[in-house]
């Protein structure tokens, strides 16, 4: 598969080529090419890497030339046959590298998906997976088994052909898993047809058949023992109707026996394991230890697995299959009568006979259960029956042969109940739809060989044989396809065909036929059926093969490998006998489940009666034998019914499009992503993996589209398209390659080679561009530097002449300073000691020298020295000096104290000298006393300072304050002894002690004011800690507030967020119940066109009216049972705000009676004159009153409008406006209530007195001649004639009155114009802007209020026509009746029509009048017949809305509680029914939002409550409704608006996300960032036709679209921006998926796309002024994982910095990127599994879901906020084109 021409030509060119060598311990290693090899060489020299050198030796003749390695760029593709070299060591290492390096499981090779166990449960098997997978194609997503569903779903629905899922693998591989997550998908995806949830029955069937089919083996601890193909039935529209099963070749022996560490089948563990139950005790079960079918293995325990849990799954799944509990106990007595047969002990008799002893316990039990007799089964286990021609014989069975017989039997009925239980999951399955097409699911035993091979695994092998051949077919089918679609030259592919070993095995001759031979012979054994394979195929065919050392068993060399089996027990097992009469003892048996496991299908019976319903067949039947039918098909050998099976098998599959699963098993130890290189080739080659590269590799396995080979290799050769392709392909033979209509083919290699010279382009460009950088950086960094050494030298130099002038400084001062001293000290030297000074000198002189001789050395040292030492001696000097001059004084003034003294001893003798002496001491003592008291006043202060701060220091306070007291009684004393001279002497001796005593307290005063400075510095450090401690305070203060202000913030988003929560609760219940409800609509649809058909001539039911019934009835079927929406009244007497409601309820809904009682006969009218009258009367004064008020304000008016007609209008003038328009408003009410009553008054009166004319005319009418009452009507006549001139003359003097208004009107809106003069001062844009604005409101308004004049005209003139008509007939009929005779009682009782009084039209109201007949023709033509977008462009936003609401404001002033209700209900249902009808039309959706959202908003705005009036202008406030509270119904709007917001979101995503993926991730925004990858195989069998790649700018159009429609509608702001926020978390959520979904997107240059695409949808919120409406941070996940792909990512300080990055990142998400990221070319490198580990170490800790895919399917709960309306509904016009001439505008 490999040219070699090509391989020596790279390594020629190539130095230091990587290839691959064989490996004893992992197959292959990776090596380095140290020499150039050339042609001929015996060795390549390689180095590994791991550093060592080897010699790979090659043969000269025929060089083995090791494998090529594949670019790095290439390493973890997701489809092998993308890889450039295709041979095992590319395909294995690939493999490895996604399954230990990326954590992938799944790869692509070709059309085989290969599925690698990791023996670790995998978050990737979810439903927002499975939402992820559906609807896309298989080569645009990650390998998955969901991409391999959706591909055979998707072209079933499409290619309207059967498909097939081929699961295979050995044991262990995970082929059960795999299937099961298949139907898993496709019952998520496709649902069920009927009622009957027909997807989890699909999946309930797994346990079951789990549970009689799967056993633990030494590979796997729930494995296969059986084969399974599920066929999956789909209607016409694709949804799941039924299923059916098949089951191939059950491993029997298994029953009976168990190898070393296996198990039996898991049934008989879950039975065991509950067998305490009640229900239980009957079957006289124990541990499974206690039987010998299940404790064979000595392994009865799974780690992990539940038995008893596993059986109460298992009897749920009976149960939701229809196998109810008498049937489910009936299998249990089997399977525990099946346990209790293994422990029957038979022993010998004699060496040919055996017998059972009697009474033999667990023969009873089996009995019992079974309900046969004991004595026949004894017989027959020991005996058998021999039939002759003649005669019949009854023989004794050895031991050996009955415990086979006993085997056998065991064998046999579990074989049969595992029949039946298929039968039954079958039957539970099956429907009664017509079956359109089905997905068939194949769980297939993989290709076996053990130690011991045998019958089993015969059959396992031959079955893969054929499956193999399939395969191979298949494959070079597609391959053969893809040539010629391209229309390329080609040749036939060479393959291997395994065919020769088929037919060695089934064809005439072959070993299965040889083996059915020799079954039919009466002393056939295995050792002669060996001889004769033998004698037929050793010497015939080249696929057999004897062992050298056994005549007992043969090779056959299948597709993987040689497999040795050994031929005892085929023979036996082939036949599969069963003893008849054993057969024969359980037909007689009274368990009726036992009888119907051994009758015929068609004489089956059950507890509960048959089976209800029959099944469409399927188009291949299931093959079942039937051991009662005949004993010619009962003696089918198992060889020959596997081989039927297995024909109808490939049959089903050739019928279908099969897609592949290979199942490989990583490891023999079930260790969790350890890959073990030798068994996963061993598994490589048997599954048929490496044929499949083979194959591929033989054509021309690498192609590129022609776009792609451009836009990669535009570096090589920059020229035009052809010119560019062609120069680079020019350099390779002609035969390497291929161009198509749409790609380029490539043989193996030439990519390889296309990319090294991509490799070296880039790589001289990126020495080109670091060469530029570096000299860039480089002159950067020298001119920086030079800068930095010009300014540290000129700050380094000035530095050194500032120190320089501060040493010349210092020098000069240190001399001047010398000079002195040095003077001084030599002239006192001199005076005092000559030769003191000589020596000094001497040593001076010394000193100096070497102190110069220093100084020159040490320059400033010297100084320091020299002023040290002088001042030293100075001190001496001078410490000696004063010790003489003090000792001089002492003897001076001791002399002269010697002679004081004689003075004094001579005056102390005299009594003056006492007095003076005495004087001294007076004054000494009160000096003492101020001292005392200034140091008592200095205690105290100090003492009060320091008590209030150390109680400590309290007793020393308290010594000094006893301290004064004694020094005061000292004082005392000195005073009282003061008199007394006698005691002078002794006085002063006391003094002298005093005077002692007082330095000691001087002493002792110092000491404590010494405390008292250590008190205050501690004062002083305490205040500080007091302090310290109140910032502490201060900032725990602080944090607290701030902990507390977190813990409000998150309380009160914990709030939100479950308001929200319970909103979006509320809202997806809603979104159910119209499920519902529109599904209740299909079937009664549905039922009407089955039972009720239309008859010829038949009138047709108007859709509305049925409509409104159904909506009606489910209005009333609501929460509360028997009551629905009442219109509720209001009380006149109570307020409006009496009657609010809550928005939203609870759903039980208030009813509310409508009583109106209607006044009849002459009392009636009698009592409501006399309500009347006061009424009339009072709304007469309030008339006049508000007559002379407006008077008065138009006064005011005129005499302030010439102030104000030159500047702007006065708040004055606004206010009397204001007033003005008030008034009059409430005078044209109060008119209008006038008018009404006065109508009523007189017509009152006009009919009583009609009423009492018509009885004396009846009286009298016998007498009356015919002329008298001719002129009498013409009496009457002239009265109406009077009348109506009178009320023709009103309506003149009316007119008039509004010409002179408008004239009045005219002038106001001239001085308006007056005051726009202003606007001249600004710019003139703006000027002519604002001048035309302001005429065309003028002419706007002028032209309306002229329409409804003219309106009022035509209606006043048509009403008068009407009244004259009445006139003319009631005149008609006053004539005619002169010539009936009436009776007087028919005349009483004839009702009696009132005059109509005119009255003065007054104003529009903002109402509109219909007839209750016309509200099907109202709502068929405002709603069922509206087009949105004509609607839009001509009239204003919201006018269905309006004219609704309109209609709802007469039914209100009507008092008319029916029409009411029957006019919203009818609007509500034509609305749901118009958004069923055009559910995708997302300008209907997007109307109907925003006039539901309307009429909600006038609902509230025209309540009367006053939270919804403060808006309201007075003619708004007027409008509000006055008799009816509809609160209810505006929940019910609400809710209706929340439905129709979520069809909304719906169809826009439906729109979008087509583009999404293309425009957000594969569409290349900025050109040549991203490279792109050679396609594999599984690019061409995408399912959908490129029709265009949708681009980022396609994705900006349609939310501009979008935008632009909603704005044309008047929808809300703020609902603008939750659509546009719940659009963006939509994109987010998608492209995020995609991203986390495919590896090929997860690269750096792809993060900056990304990063630019959403750059450029911030762009577009900001130009809608949507960026505070959230939609930026809903794209905040996408975000951060393009930064994430864009980040450095090796060291730990960017592990942190990423863990702080992507907070909005789950920590499976982060891992999920990292694992992905896949460099686009050599120069980036991979994520490495440690740092990998790192960042899942740093997040360990986050609390987190554990869902790895972001939810689609959210939709975030919609909120209405109140819009008040500035429209008057009285300006309000209905254009002609709605068709609504009926309604009259009240």
């Amino acid at each position: 598969c490999f040219n070699w021409d090509i391989y020596t030509y790279l390594l020629q060119l190539c130095n230091y080529a990587r290839v691959w060598v064989p490996d004893s311990d992992g197959v292959w290693k990776p090596a380095e090419l140290t020499r150039d090899y050339k042609q001929g060489d015996s060795v390549l020299h390689l180095l590994l890497e791991d550093g060592m050198h080897v010699e790979h030796p090659l043969d000269p003749e025929a060089p083995n030339l090791p494998p090529l390695r594949n670019p790095d760029i290439l390493v973890g593709e997701n489809d092998l046959t993308a890889l450039s070299y295709l041979h095992e060591p590319a395909v294995l290492h690939n493999l490895k590298v996604r399954f230990i390096d990326s954590k992938l499981i799944y790869t692509y090779c070709g059309i085989v998906l290969v599925a690698i166990n990791p023996y670790e449960n995998l978050p990737i098997y979810g439903t927002d997976i499975i939402n992820a997978y559906s609807g896309q194609n298989m080569g645009d997503m990650d390998p998955h088994i969901f991409a391999v569903a959706e591909e055979a779903y998707k072209q079933m629905a499409r290619d309207e052909r059967n498909q097939s899922i081929i699961v295979s693998g050995e044991s262990g591989a995970g082929k059960t898993v795999s299937a099961k997550y298949a139907m898993r998908y496709f019952a998520t995806v496709s649902g069920s047809a009927s009622e009957a949830n027909v997807e989890e029955k699909v999946l309930a069937s797994n346990p079951i058949m789990e549970a009689i089919g799967n056993a633990k083996t030494t590979r796997n601890d729930n494995s296969s023992r059986f084969g399974k193909y599920i066929e999956i039935g789909f209607d016409k529209r694709h949804r799941i109707i039924g299923a059916n099963m098949r089951t191939y070749l059950l491993e029997k022996s298994r029953v009976v026996f168990q190898a070393e560490d296996e198990r039996n089948y898991h049934i008989f563990y879950q039975l065991c394991a509950s067998s305490h139950l009640t229900e239980f005790q009957a079957l006289k079960l124990g541990s499974a230890g206690d039987f010998l079918c299940t404790n064979q293995g000595r392994s009865p325990i799974i780690e992990g697995v539940d038995d008893a849990k596993e059986m109460s799954m298992t009897r749920n799944a009976f149960t939701l299959l229809g196998i109810n509990d008498s049937y489910q106990m009936g299998v249990f007595r089997v399977l525990a009568a099946i346990l209790h047969l293994g422990n029957v002990e038979v022993k010998d008799r004699d060496a040919d006979s055996s017998t059972i002893q009697a009474n033999n316990s667990h023969l009873m039990v089996f009995c019992e259960l079974l309900g046969v007799t004991y004595q026949d089964m004894a017989h027959w286990l020991c005996h058998k029956k021999l039939k002759t021609t003649t005669e019949t014989y009854i023989k004794p069975l050895p031991k050996l042969q009955a415990v086979n017989a006993r085997d056998a039997l065991t064998k046999h009925i579990y074989a049969k109940l595992f029949s039946w239980i298929v039968d039954r999951v079958n039957r539970a399955l099956q429907s009664s739809v017509r079956q359109h097409s089905f997905i068939g699911v194949l769980d297939i035993y993989g290709f076996e060989t053990f130690e011991v091979n045998s019958f089993e695994q015969f059959c396992i092998n031959y079955a893969n044989e054929k499956l193999q051949q399939q395969f191979n077919m298949h494959v070079f089918k597609l391959e053969q396809e893809e040539y010629m679609k391209e229309q390329i030259p080609w040749t036939l592919i060479d393959f291997y065909d395994n065919q020769p070993c088929i037919n060695l095995i089934e064809a005439k001759m072959g070993i299965l036929d040889l083996l059915d031979e020799e079954c039919k012979m009466p002393k056939g054994s295995d050792d002669s059926w060996a001889q004769k394979l033998y004698n037929t195929h050793l010497k015939m065919s080249s696929l057999f093969e004897k062992p050298r050392l056994s005549n007992k068993a043969f090779i056959v060399q299948h597709f993987a490998d040689k497999v040795e089996y050994q031929c005892e027990g085929f023979l036996e097992k082939n036949k599969d006998t069963v003893n008849e009469e054993q057969i024969t003892v359980l037909k007689a048996s009274k368990f009726e489940l036992l009888v119907e496991l051994f009758q015929d299908e068609d004489k089956s019976t059950s507890p509960v009666g048959p089976p209800s319903g029959g099944r469409t067949r399927l188009s291949v039947k299931p093959n079942r034998t039937h051991p009662g039918l005949s004993s010619k098909e009962h003696r089918m050998t198992v060889g020959l019914q596997f081989r039927n099976s297995l024909h109808l098998l490939m049959e089903t599959l050739n019928a279908t499009t099969p897609h592949y699963v290979r199942c490989i098993k990583p490891n023999d130890f079930k260790l969790p992503f350890t890959f073990d290189p030798k068994r996963a080739v061993q598994q490589l080659r048997a599954c048929g993996v490496l044929e499949t590269i083979r194959i591929s590799a033989a054509g021309f396995p690498s192609r590129w589209p022609t776009h792609t080979h451009t836009h990669e290799h535009r570096q090589t050769h920059s020229d035009v398209l052809w010119n560019t392709i062609s120069g680079v392909l020019i350099e390779i033979d002609e035969d390497k390659y291929q161009f198509g209509k749409n790609k380029i083919f490539f043989r193996a290699g030439q990519v390889a080679y296309l990319e090294k010279l991509r490799a070296d382009k880039l790589r001289a460009a990126c020495i080109r561009i670091q060469k530029t950088i570096r000299c860039w950086l480089q002159r950067k960094k020298y001119l920086r530097m030079k800068n930095s050494a010009v300014t540290i030298q000129r700050h380094v130099r000035g530095y050194q002449a500032r120190c320089l002038a501060k040493f010349l400084r210092q020098t000069r001062a240190a001399i001047i300073i010398q000079k002195y001293q040095r003077m001084f000290l030599e002239r006192k030297r001199y005076k005092q000691q000559l030769a003191a000074a000589l020596i000094i000198q001497c040593i001076l002189r010394a000193y100096m020298a070497r102190q110069q001789y220093r100084m020159l050395l040490r320059e400033h040292k010297a100084t320091i020295i020299q002023k040290h030492m002088r001042g030293w001696m100075v001190r001496q000097w001078y410490k000696h000096s004063l010790a003489t001059v003090v000792y001089l004084q002492s003897c001076v003034r001791r002399m002269r104290a010697k002679r004081e003294l004689k003075k004094l001893k001579i005056e102390a003798r005299s009594v003056e000298h006492f007095k003076k002496l005495n004087i001294g001491m007076e004054n000494k003592i009160m000096q003492l006393q101020r001292k005392v008291d200034e140091q008592h006043k200095d205690n105290k202060a100090i003492t009060e300072r320091l008590v209030g701060l150390e109680s400590s220091h309290t007793a020393e306070s308290e010594k000094l304050r006893a301290e004064v007291t004694r020094l005061r009684g000292t004082e005392v004393e000195a005073k009282n002894n003061a008199g007394r001279i006698s005691a002078l002497l002794e006085e002063l001796e006391a003094l002298r002690i005093e005077k002692s005593v007082l330095e000691e307290w001087a002493e002792t005063y110092r000491d404590e004011m010494e405390q008292v400075s250590d008190l205050k510095e501690q004062n002083t450090l305490l205040k500080s800690e007091k302090d310290e401690l109140n910032r502490l305070i201060q900032e725990q203060a602080e944090l607290m507030a701030e902990r507390m202000q977190r813990v409000l913030q998150e309380e009160t988003r914990q709030l939100e967020n479950e308001l929200n929560e319970e909103r979006s609760r509320y809202q997806n219940l809603l979104s159910e119940h119209l499920q519902l409800e529109e599904r209740y609509d299909d079937l009664r649809e549905e039922m009407n066109l089955t039972l009720h058909v239309p008859k010829q001539g038949r009138l047709r039911t108007d859709s509305t009216q049925s409509s409104n019934e159904s909506y009606s009835s489910e209005l009333i079927e609501s929460e509360d049972g028997s009551r629905g929406l009442e219109v509720r009244p209001c009380d006149p007497h109570t307020p409006h705000h009496s009657h609010t409601t809550p928005e939203k309820g609870n759903g039980g809904l208030c009813s509310l009676r409508v009583s109106v009682t209607l006044s009849s006969g002459h009392g009636g009218v009698l009592s409501h004159k006399a309500v009347v009258v006061p009424q009339r009367q009072e709304l007469e004064c309030e008339n006049k009153k508000l007559k002379h008020d407006l008077n008065q304000m138009r006064q005011l008016l005129m005499d302030e409008a010439p102030v104000i007609s030159t500047g702007a209008p006065s708040p004055a003038y606004k206010l009397l406006l204001d007033q003005l328009n008030s008034a009059s408003e409430e005078l044209e009410v109060c008119k209008e209530e006038v008018l009404v009553l006065r109508s009523q008054l007189v017509n009152q009166k006009e009919a009583m007195q009609q009423k009492e004319l018509t009885l004396s005319y009846t009286e009298e009418v016998q007498q009356m001649k015919g002329e008298g009452e001719i002129t009498c009507v013409k009496e009457s006549h002239r009265v109406l004639e009077a009348q109506l001139q009178t009320q023709r003359s009103n309506y003149e003097n009316e007119l008039e009155v509004l010409r002179g208004e408008l004239q009045n009107l005219r002038e106001e809106n001239n001085r308006q114009q007056q005051l726009l003069a202003q606007n001249l001062q600004l710019p003139p844009e703006a000027r002519i802007e604002a001048s035309l604005q302001h005429e065309i409101t003028r002419l706007t308004n002028e032209n309306m209020d002229l329409m409804d004049q003219l309106e009022k005209q035509e209606k006043i003139i048509r009403k008068f026509k009407k009244q004259l008509k009445i006139f003319a007939k009631k005149i008609g009929e006053l004539e005619g009746g002169q010539t009936e005779a009436v009776s007087p009682g028919q005349v009483a009782d004839e009702p009696v029509q009132p005059l109509n009084i005119p009255r003065k039209e007054k104003d529009f109201q903002g109402m509109l009048e219909y007839k209750k007949d016309d509200e099907v023709k109202l709502v068929k033509n405002l709603v069922l017949d509206l087009k949105p977008r004509g609607v839009a462009v001509n009239v204003i936003p919201g006018l269905p809305a309006y004219i609704l609401f309109m209609c709802l404001r007469h039914s209100d002033y009507i008092n008319d509680d029916q029409k009411v209700r029957s006019l919203l209900t009818s609007t509500i249902s034509s609305i749901k029914k118009i958004l069923k009808k055009r559910g995708d039309d997302f300008e209907t959706i997007s109307f109907w939002l925003s006039n539901t959202c309307r009429f909600l908003h006038c609902l509230k705005q025209y309540s009367g409550e006053e939270s919804f009036m403060k808006h309201n202008t007075p003619r708004q406030s007027e409008h509000c409704l006055t008799n009816f509270d509809l609160a209810e119904y505006r929940q019910v709007l609400s809710d209706l608006a929340i439905q129709i917001y979520q069809q909304l979101i719906r169809c826009m995503e439906t729109i979008l996300q087509p583009m999404i993926v293309s425009g957000m991730l594969e569409h290349e925004t900025i050109q040549g960032v991203s490279g792109v990858k050679p396609t594999g195989l599984r690019k061409r069998t995408s399912s959908v036709v490129d029709e265009g790649t949708n681009t980022l700018d396609s994705i900006l159009r349609q939310m501009t679209v979008f935008y632009s429609t909603l704005c044309l509608h008047g929808t809300d702001a703020d609902l603008i921006k939750q659509v546009f926020r719940q659009l963006f978390y939509i994109i987010g959520a998608v492209t995020f998926n995609n991203l986390l979904l495919r590896k090929d997107m997860c690269s750096w240059s792809k993060g900056m796309q990304i990063r630019y695409n959403v750059s450029q949808l911030e762009e577009w919120l900001r130009e809608k002024n949507l960026v505070t409406c959230g939609a930026r941070e809903m794209l905040e996940p996408l975000v951060q994982a393009a930064q994430l792909l864009q980040v450095k990512k090796k060291t730990d300080e960017d592990a942190e910095a990423i863990c702080s990055m992507c907070h909005n990142l789950t920590t499976m998400q982060i891992v999920k990127v990292l694992n992905l990221y896949t460099p686009v070319n050599e120069f980036e490198e991979r994520v490495s599994i440690t740092f990998i580990r790192t960042i899942q170490t740093r997040l360990r800790d986050r609390k987190e879901s554990p869902q790895l895919l972001m939810d689609t399917k959210i939709i975030y709960p919609v909120t209405f906020p109140f819009n008040p309306s500035s429209l008057a509904l009285e300006t309000v016009q209905i254009p002609s084109s709605l068709n609504l001439s009926f309604l009259v505008r009240v």
